[in-house]
């Protein structure tokens, strides 16, 4: 009598618990997307705030429209197969400052021309700080980007280089000397090569110093010859 009044409850049971997995599994099938939309929204909701604060760290010195309007000259290659660099003249409207005058003129650089082939510095490279010091000596301060995102090699490192200091001397006559900094930090090299322990002689009346030694064209630990100028005219684009 017993396993005769049990088996009606087992079967109640077995039917409760047939509809509770229905209903889970039928919950899950409307419930899975909608979840999985939900965490895709708060990644994508994740990656746009990073990428807006990235966006709001990068934003370059602004240019001042009341600034009086100067030809300056900006360094690129000059042609996506050449090792050499040209100077590009842009107008622009530049602080009478130095230092914001100097921001100006390297947020432009590393805005880049329209042909990405003819960058000079990684589009992903920030310059966080700049300053000059009483002596001359600029302070250029960049994301680590400038040295990760970089193709690691001399001359790509040194035109790098080379394209900074031609444009400091070209539109900044107060910048004797430059020196790059990664983070905040002094590293030994760019990318493995160009030695960054050492500052970089920007203006030819700069006169020796403790980083480039009384040898002519010698840039940071290498002894490079004078770079070959030819001038063109590219357009910019912005970041």
């Amino acid at each position: 009598m017993t396993e005769l009044a049990t088996a009606p409850a087992r079967g109640r049971w077995k039917l409760w618990l047939t509809t509770l997995l229905v209903f889970a599994v039928t919950g899950a099938a409307i419930f899975a997307p909608i979840l999985r939309k939900r965490l895709k929204r708060a990644a994508q909701l994740q990656q746009q705030s990073e990428e807006q604060a990235r966006r709001e760290l990068i934003q370059p010195v602004p240019m001042n429209p009341s600034d009086p309007r100067v030809k300056a000259e900006l360094f690129w290659l000059s042609d996506a197969d050449s090792s050499m660099l040209a100077p590009v003249v842009v107008e622009l409207p530049l602080s009478s400052d130095p230092v914001l005058r100097s921001k100006q003129v390297l947020n432009t650089l590393l805005a880049g021309p329209v042909d990405v082939e003819l960058r000079t510095l990684p589009p992903d490279a920030v310059l966080l700080a700049f300053y000059i010091l009483a002596d001359g000596t600029a302070i250029a301060d960049f994301s680590e980007a400038l040295a990760t995102s970089i193709p690691s090699g001399i001359q790509s490192e040194q035109l790098a280089v080379d394209s900074m200091t031609h444009t400091l001397e070209a539109n900044v006559p107060q910048v004797k000397r430059l020196k790059i900094l990664i983070h905040g930090q002094e590293v030994e090299t760019l990318a493995g090569h160009v030695d960054l322990t050492e500052t970089f002689a920007v203006n030819a009346d700069a006169g020796p110093s403790p980083a480039t030694g009384p040898a002519a064209g010698k840039t940071g630990a290498f002894l490079v010859p004078p770079l070959t100028l030819s001038f063109s005219t590219v357009k910019l684009t912005g970041r």
